[in-house]
């Protein structure tokens, strides 16, 4: 039944997605909602890390390699918009994280850029974050951190979500003076381990 209804709502979608469009979708967009190009403010993503905030402990990071500029990277096409994750499950376990993004601008400037992110399992939303960085100054590079608490889950519920790979979803819709200049997705699978193992290996 909640399949229908998003499929009804998005086939409904008004020509400009505003954000009591998305804050009212009940599950993960079944497509991009806006087009590449949409993006008419030359906003690029750079340097990405998620830690837990309560450890500092560096959960995920990206970061350039040598001679590499991560803001030539194009989300020109539907697969460079979808990111997959692969976190240890104790992730699930935490009460907060934290993630730093760093940005570039454009040659023109940015008012009420505002970032809705939508996390469900299956057709369940688990949680909805509402963020917004203000006004950006054209040709800048900025960083935005945002701390997200975690939903409390049982481990009946923890266990669900690790026996089902990339059925926790999420949809990042990012707007300027509420119109949705951006969407990227992206999908979760939730590893038997824990954090503090895979910071040892990592090291």
């Amino acid at each position: 039944l909640l399949q229908i209804l998003l499929r009804r709502m998005e086939s409904n979608k008004p020509e400009l997605i505003n954000p009591e469009y998305v804050l009212g979708l009940t599950g993960p967009a079944k497509e991009f909602l806006c087009p590449p190009d949409a993006n008419h403010f030359g906003i690029r993503f750079g340097r990405f890390k998620i830690r837990d905030y309560d450890t500092n402990t560096t959960l995920f990071e990206i970061e350039p390699q040598e001679g590499e500029d991560l803001f030539d990277y194009e989300y020109d096409n539907d697969e460079a918009r979808l990111i997959s994750y692969e976190l240890p499950s104790d992730f699930l376990r935490l009460k907060a994280v934290g993630t730093t993004v760093e940005f570039k601008v454009g040659a023109k400037p940015v008012k009420n850029f505002r970032m809705i992110e939508r996390h469900y399992f299956r057709d369940k939303l688990l949680k909805s974050y509402d963020f917004n960085f203000g006004f950006c100054i054209p040709n800048t590079v900025n960083s935005w951190e945002s701390i997200y608490s975690v939903p409390t889950l049982s481990e009946e519920e923890i266990t669900e979500m690790v026996n089902a790979p990339y059925e926790t979803k999420s949809d990042s819709y990012y707007f300027v003076e509420d119109k949705l200049i951006m969407h990227h997705k992206a999908d979760y699978a939730w590893l038997a381990e824990q954090i503090a193992q895979r910071e040892v290996l990592s090291n």
